[in-house]
């Protein structure tokens, strides 16, 4: 795992973070590493195969219409 270091957060900026990671229960670091590695994403690669296993877990399976299910939440 590797090191970063950012130079001239704002005082603002940081002050928000360490907010935000406190009403989280965790530390700045923590919080900064959870930011870093959700707008890092996950790689295309990695996508598509999620996506494949998802497929083949629900292949073959009656699938209910999107629509039912929207008119019966609606008429509850």
């Amino acid at each position: 795992m590797a090191d970063v270091l950012v130079r001239g957060v704002p005082k603002e900026v940081v002050s928000r973070l360490k907010k935000r990671a406190a009403s989280k229960g965790r530390s700045l670091q923590a919080e900064l590493k959870e930011v870093l590695v959700h707008a890092a994403g996950n790689d295309f690669a990695k996508v598509r195969e999620i996506a494949r296993q998802l497929r083949l877990r629900t292949s073959g399976r009656p699938q209910t219409d999107s629509v039912e299910l929207v008119r019966e939440d609606r008429d509850r």
